[in-house]
Order: structure tokens, then sequence, then C-alpha cells
């Protein structure tokens, strides 16, 4: 090994080579030359290094054409930005940046031919987000110089830049790279060498898991992505995520991480394989989990599995009165939701006083509506006179849909749904909002299971578009077909699963948070850090712990031990530190303390 480096020994790095131009290494690049530095492309493909240069000339048009720069910057720019063929071109290089295929034979040549061509101090970069860099760097001829620079695509516009050390990496090489990220306008992480690292790591298991849920014939892919985008406020559903990434890079990613850590949640699903060697690796070949118009179009075409459009095939039943049980913040939602919509809405509760308790917090939630401009003060008090505040469910007699929004426990469903078999017509609907406990078992307690099932709003329900409509197998077709389109009417959009733990959305969205805690646990990433990566990385509306604290540990806890206890995954048993905060009281914001202090419950 060398000799440990001084900080004196470190070279401004304004001289940067970027090894392979494909997508990401070419965003890299203009990113390098549009913040001053002197940037030398290399590939071993003439072709594609002039695709490079000629998507800098038009990402630089582009930029004048917006007025974010000059002409003559962005001749500046292209002059800064030079393309070659070989590997000596690095030899004077003070930083290069390898952005080749996710191989360790292809990634330690190059290392292997930048030992004979770069000088001493040169710090080597690996883009990679699946392999090993401490293998890498104890292959190079200096591993102290070796770390991992990991971009995010598109290079341009994404923030995060992971920073990965090893145990071989010199702090002061981290500290150089950490530097040119700030200065690039990147908001650099640093994190250990695991593989996908922070951001991958946590995204590639969920985007497994939702191909996992489709290969089974659970949902389909329109639902599992609507699920998604819908329910957790994502800017892409996972399986469109996978055909952008591209399906075989999410299999050789998922290869890496399941070898490193054997977590059956990391082991490619077997459709990612089969997708794979059909050639069927997303937009890049114009089919994946959809079909593009062509490949590297964003466009999807109607396909062999494209859901056919227009109305149900089965005749629904009518609805026009709406029983909601419940007096919490998700029953006092799904009521005004309705009443918006023009249904009479009969909200029952535990007592007249609480009824009418519920029914002022809708007035409250309108007013705020008003005050908003999004309804005027006539369509406000016409909604809330639609609302009848009663103190049971007796009185739901004459509803044609009664919908219970009431605590997540088992028996407490039960006995409910016994009690609305009595009191409900024939024909009525009963439908329970429950996220997590099996909507048979509350279709069992009533004598006309065919009548029950599962309606699960997200909160807060007037904002959130998305409906889980779960059938259990007893649920009659009619009612499914009216249970959709009543959906649509209140201007929600409906996605359909089966009756199983978590149903789309939690079922994707709670191992993903469980890992992320395991990662704190473990002492990988910082809670900030790991917010940050999946915020700046992923696109996510929050971070994982911001997530756990608002929606309370309590509740995310019971969720995967209903998970856990569905699916027999050892990879689904909640983290230990999620279980000892619960423990201690400290639920999130409701309390005050969860993973983070807040100044007032």
């Amino acid at each position: 090994m060398a000799a440990p480096l001084s900080h004196t020994s470190l070279s401004p790095l304004r001289t940067i080579a970027v090894v392979g131009l494909g997508t990401m290494g070419t965003g890299i690049a203009e990113v390098l030359a549009r913040a001053g530095r002197e940037v030398i492309g290399i590939d071993i493909s003439e072709a594609q290094a002039a695709k490079a240069v000629a998507a800098l000339e038009t990402s630089t048009a582009r930029a004048v054409a917006r007025g974010r720069i000059t002409e003559r910057e962005r001749g500046d720019v292209r002059a800064r930005f030079r393309t070659f063929t070989g590997i000596q071109a690095a030899a004077d290089a003070d930083l290069v940046i390898e952005v080749t295929p996710e191989s360790y034979e292809i990634k330690q040549q190059v290392f292997s031919e930048l030992d004979a061509v770069v000088r001493p101090e040169t710090v080597l970069a690996t883009g990679t987000n699946a392999l090993s860099v401490t293998r890498l760097a104890a292959d190079s001829a200096r591993p102290e110089r070796v770390l991992g620079l990991h971009f995010f695509n598109p290079a341009p516009a994404m923030k995060l830049v992971e920073i990965v050390s090893c145990v071989l990496t010199a702090p002061q090489a981290v500290a150089s790279v950490t530097d040119l990220a700030i200065e690039l306008g990147k908001e650099p992480v640093a994190v250990g060498d695991r593989p996908g690292f922070v951001a991958d790591g946590l995204l590639f298991g969920y985007l497994n898991q939702a191909a996992a849920m489709y290969e089974a014939k659970y949902a389909t892919r329109e639902d599992i992505d609507a699920a998604m985008r819908l329910g957790c406020g994502l800017p892409m559903g996972p399986l469109a995520l996978l055909d952008l990434i591209g399906v075989d890079t999410a299999r050789t990613v998922l290869e890496a991480m399941y070898t490193a850590s054997r977590d059956r949640l990391h082991a490619p699903t077997p459709i990612l394989k089969q997708l794979s060697e059909a050639g069927l690796t997303g937009r890049k070949s114009g089919r994946g989990f959809y079909t593009y118009e062509a490949p590297g179009s964003a466009t999807v075409v109607r396909d062999a599995l494209t859901p056919l459009s227009g109305g149900p095939a089965v005749p629904g039943r009518d609805v026009r009165a709406v029983g909601v049980v419940g007096s919490g913040t998700m029953a006092c939602g799904i009521a005004e939701v309705f009443a918006k919509a023009g249904y009479e809405v009969v909200l029952a509760a535990r007592g007249e006083e609480k009824a009418q308790a519920a029914k002022a917090r809708i007035g409250t939630s309108l007013s705020r509506s008003v005050d908003k401009g999004r309804m005027t003060v006539e369509a406000a008090a016409e909604t809330l006179v639609r609302i009848t505040p009663a103190g049971s469910c007796d009185a739901f007699a004459d509803v044609d849909l009664a919908l219970e929004a009431v605590a997540e426990d088992l028996e407490v469903k039960r006995q409910l749904f016994t009690a609305l078999d009595k009191v409900c017509k024939p024909g009525a609907i009963l439908a329970t909002t429950t996220s997590s406990l099996p909507v048979v078992a509350c279709a069992r307690a009533t004598s006309r299971p065919e009548d029950v099932i599962g309606m699960h709003f997200f909160n807060p329900a007037p904002a959130m578009k998305l409906v889980e409509v779960v059938r259990t197998v007893l649920t009659g077709d009619d009612v499914h077909a009216t249970v959709r389109a009543l959906c649509s009417a209140v201007r929600k959009h409906p996605v359909d699963c089966g009756d199983r733990a978590g149903f789309i959305v939690n079922a994707l969205l709670f191992p993903y948070l469980n890992n992320a805690v395991k990662m704190v646990q473990e002492h990988y990433a910082s809670l900030d850090d790991i917010d940050a990566a999946m915020k700046l990385g992923g696109g996510y509306p929050m971070g994982p712990f911001e997530l756990l604290d608002v929606v309370g540990l309590d509740v995310s806890l019971a969720i995967e031990r209903v998970l856990h206890r569905e699916f027999r995954d050892p990879g689904l048993a909640p983290a230990p530190l999620l279980e000892h905060l619960v423990a201690a009281g400290c639920l999130g914001r409701k309390t005050g303390r969860g993973f983070r202090e807040y100044a007032g419950r």
C-alpha cells in the first residue's frame, strides 16, 4: 500500500476525466464543463463519444434559448469538453470518474489501465451503484485514492451525490471530492461501502417487491404504479421507473445487493431475469413492463395488457345515501368527500355529542377550503347540510353504502359489521377502510359477505386521490363495480387489489421504511443523510424518517408486524430500533418525539 496522503499533496480538481460516455457519463461531463472544469471524455466507441458531444451541443443550445447562459458561455463550455478513445488521455487529470457498465471485470480493467497512466496524486472515483468500492480499491495500485462518486440520473438535474469511502480511502481524497460536489451545486452525502449505498439500497428493494407483486398477478401494472404515485406522492410508479432505469440494470444491482446481504427482499424476482433475457429492458428497447412508441421513447402505447376503457362490464347498484361510522380524522374526511359530491351522508359516532363535534370539524375544514378559494360559501353550506350527525349506526336503515372508519382493531370491526348487518337494508354495501386487517374477517361477521368490500382511503381523504378497492373471495361482482364507479363519482382514483396484508401501498411502503430504520440502527448513515438521499435522489416528497414520525411509530410498527406475520419473510421483521422507540413512548410528532424531537405535540 502506498504511503498515507498528506493534505498538501492534494491538487485542486480542475481537470477531470470521465471514462464511459453513456447517458450518465455524458451527464456528469456536462455538469463538470458547465461548472468551469476541463473535461476529458473517454470512450472506446468513437460513435459514443460523438454522441456525447452532440448531447452537450443540444443541452447548451437549449440553455441559451432559455436565457440561462449566453452564447459566449456556451462556446466556453463546449471548448472545455474534449473526447478521446484511449485511456492515455487521462494522464493529466486531477480526478478520474469511471462510469462504465456494472461489471467488476470491466471496472478493474479500467482501474488497472488508469494506474499505469495517471499521476500518483490523482483521485480515482467509481460511479458504481452496486459493486464493492473496497474490492475495486484493493485491486488498485493506489487504494487510498479510490472512492465512490455516485451521481443520479439525469446528472445535470439531480442534486444528490453519494460519496462512498471504504476502509482504504484517505480522508483527504473524500474531502477534495466533497468540496468539488458542493462547487458543482450538488448535495453530497457521505456513506460507507455497501451495495446500493443509501438511495439505491432502499429504492431497489422496493422496486423488486413491486415487480414481484405484479408477477404474482396481485394487481395490474397500471394500478401498482398509480397506487404509489397517488398514495405516496412519488413522481413515478415503480414499474415505470424500472423501465426508465433499465430492467437489466435493476437486475444487476439487485444481484450485487443480494450477494452481499442474502436478504430475500434483494433477490431479483424472476420476471426481471425473464424480461432482461428476452431483450425487453424498458424504454431503451421500446418494451419492458410497458410498451413504448419506439426505443428510447417515453410515450407508452397500448398493448395486450392495457386495461379496456369504458364503463363496468357488470351493472352496479344505485347509491344515493352513505353512512360513515367514526368521529376521527379519516371518518370526517370521508364524510366530507361524499357530501361534496352531492351524496346524503349520515355520520355516526359513539354518542350524539361526538357526532355533532365531528360535523363541526368538517365545517371547519370546509371553511378553510372557502378561505383558500377552493369552493364558494354557498357550496360549503350546502355540503354541510347534507351531513346528518347520529349517535349510533341505528340511523343507517336507509343508506345504500355503510362505510366504517373506526379503530384498527379486528374485534371492534367485527362487532361493528355484525351490527351493520342487522341495521342496514338488503342490498346495502358494507365497506371497511382498514389498511392492514383482513376484509374477509369483517365479511364473515355478517350474513351477507358478498356485500362486503374494502375501500381504503388515504389521509387526508379530501386531498388524497387514491382509494384501494379490496375484493375478498366472497365479494360480489356488482358490489365491486358499484364501488369503482362510486370512487370515480367522488373524484378518486380506484385501484383494485386482493385481500392480503398491506394491499398495494403499505405492502411496498413499509418494508422500505423498515430498511431505512435498519440503516440507522447499523450506524451506516444518519437520519438527515438518509432523508436527504431519498428526497434528492429518489424524488420522494418526504424522507423515510420524516414520514415515520408523521404516520406515527406505533402505527408503523403495527403495520410492519402484520406484514411480517402474513408473509413470514425474515426481512420484513420490524427493526429492533423501531420496537425500542415505541416501547419508550416515542411515537413521532404526536408525542413530541420520535426519530427526531419536536417543539410541541
